[in-house]
């Protein structure tokens, strides 16, 4: 319930509380002429009935930061930037975003609509050369959701329902334009908020798909699970785990994006794809969008294929024709936890002695990386040394230069690389989010000498002194 003190005045106002109301805490910002509304709100209303600011001199760093602070909280935050150029400076954290799945909640201003005749009209010449007929279409490739908003009482239920479109399976990013009159517009009377978002319960696996998975496992000789991300809480790379023992799988983590296995689990065969294919009979590709490349590392044609994910398919991708014998629809972690309920075949032992002797066989061909003959640093070594400094809280986040074959990973979601998108430069805000999320946690940003210019220096430095983050940048040429 809100306090009678605490009400919303105007759209601007409820666009705050509903964000707030939404699990939002934070509001990584660069504003504009469209922002007064939202400042005055932010002045008005009380701390804890409202996002925080923080001012964010770019707007791709500051979609990072949100990315970022996600991966490690899984706490979705909002980004709002000033009208369409703004926005034009942000859709490359978009699409990072929309990318892996990852929901940040995307607002920016609007040339105000109106000339004369209500509040919030346009008053300077830049109110005419900034808008366009639709500059929603600058994102609306890649969120799952955009609006305009027309009315001020839309700022509290859209926005309710933006959040609970963001944070429903398979996240994603999410948008709102907000011209400058709703926002600044007073609330009609008996306005009453609408009800807090929820997001959509995960897809539980059919079992009669488990079922028949659980059959050709056992009928299969090897059979290698492919993964590339996990979840910000660890869950899934617990169930692989102990899935991997009990049915006696081996899992690759290919092209990762975030890392699912500790360095050292039993199962864990690395993170090429050839070699996984090379030998199975059985691949289960859990929700990964690039599992292989099909020009030089596809399975078999005799291979069985399995694909697991909330949208198992990847419609989002246009062009994907990965070979799929079973499609199932279904959290990952919910698919697995269903399948440890079956009984595991007797076969079981053998192939997890199998999966066994080739971990052990490959670790043991290992070459520990040196910084070579000449004394010059290889990419090798330099991803040893900074593994051996992280602790069981570190997080690092890969742009270019982290080779995890060379690292010792005590558990998952210890690196983060950069999404298949590739937009540059994501991963030194993108520290800086996990940072804000956790003073106390080191926290590395592996960047190459050309990416690290992309988010600008001069925009990221002076965040992580204005705000008191420190992480450990390395450039890699």
């Amino acid at each position: 319930m809100l306090k009678e003190t605490a009400r919303p005045k105007t759209g601007g106002e409820a666009l705050l509380m509903a964000l707030k109301v939404s699990g939002i805490d934070y509001i990584f910002a660069n504003a504009g002429t469209d922002f007064p509304p939202i400042i005055e709100g932010l002045a008005r209303l009380s701390e804890g009935d409202v996002p925080a600011p923080v001012t964010v001199p770019h707007e791709t760093a500051g979609v990072a930061m949100a990315h970022g602070y996600w991966l490690v909280t899984g706490c979705p935050q909002a980004v709002m930037v000033h009208v369409n150029v703004g926005l034009a400076n942000a859709v490359m954290g978009v699409i990072n975003a929309a990318s892996d799945n990852v929901p940040v909640f995307v607002l920016s201003g609007r040339t105000p609509l109106t000339e004369t005749g209500r509040k919030g009209g346009r008053m300077t010449p830049i109110q005419y050369g900034q808008e366009m007929y639709d500059q929603t279409s600058l994102v609306r490739d890649v969120v799952k959701f955009d609006y305009e908003l027309r009315y001020p009482e839309q700022a509290d239920s859209v926005t309710k329902r933006a959040a609970s479109l963001m944070i429903s399976a398979p996240e994603g990013p999410v948008y709102m334009s907000l011209p400058k009159e709703p926002l600044t517009e007073p609330l009609p009377s008996g306005f009453t908020p609408a009800p807090a978002p929820v997001s959509a319960t995960p897809a539980a696996p059919d079992g009669i798909a488990i079922a028949t998975l659980a059959a050709w496992i056992a009928e299969a000789k090897t059979t290698v699970v492919l993964c590339q991300r996990g979840d910000p809480e660890g869950q899934l790379s617990a169930l692989l785990s102990r899935s991997a023992d009990a049915f006696g799988l081996a899992v690759v983590e290919p092209f990762s994006i975030r890392n699912v296995l500790a360095s050292d689990d039993p199962a864990h065969l690395g993170y090429n794809p050839k070699v996984a294919t090379a030998h199975a009979d059985l691949v289960i590709v859990l929700d990964s969008g690039v599992p292989w490349i099909e020009a030089v590392s596809a399975p078999d044609k005799d291979t069985r294929v399995v694909h697991i994910g909330p949208d198992p398919l990847f419609r989002r991708m246009p062009v994907r024709g990965y070979r799929t014998d079973l499609a199932i629809t279904a959290d990952p972690a919910m698919a697995l936890d269903a399948l440890l309920a079956l009984t595991p075949d007797p076969g079981a032992s053998a192939r997890r002695g199998a999966v066994q002797a080739r971990v052990a066989a490959l670790r043991e061909a290992k070459i520990a990386p040196d910084a070579g003959g000449d004394g010059s640093m290889t990419a090798e070594w330099m991803s040893a040394c900074v593994s051996e400094i992280m602790d069981d809280n570190a997080v690092a986040f890969s742009e270019l230069g982290l080779l995890l074959p060379h690292m010792t990973l005590n558990g998952p979601n210890r690196v983060f690389s950069n999404v298949h998108a590739g937009g540059l430069d994501w991963a030194m805000p993108a520290a800086l989010g996990a940072q804000l999320a956790d003073g106390d946690r080191l926290v590395i940003a592996c960047v190459g000498d050309g990416s690290s210019m992309f988010a600008p220096p001069v925009a990221c430095h002076p965040i992580a002194d204005a705000l008191g983050l420190p992480i450990l940048p390395i450039a890699t040429n």
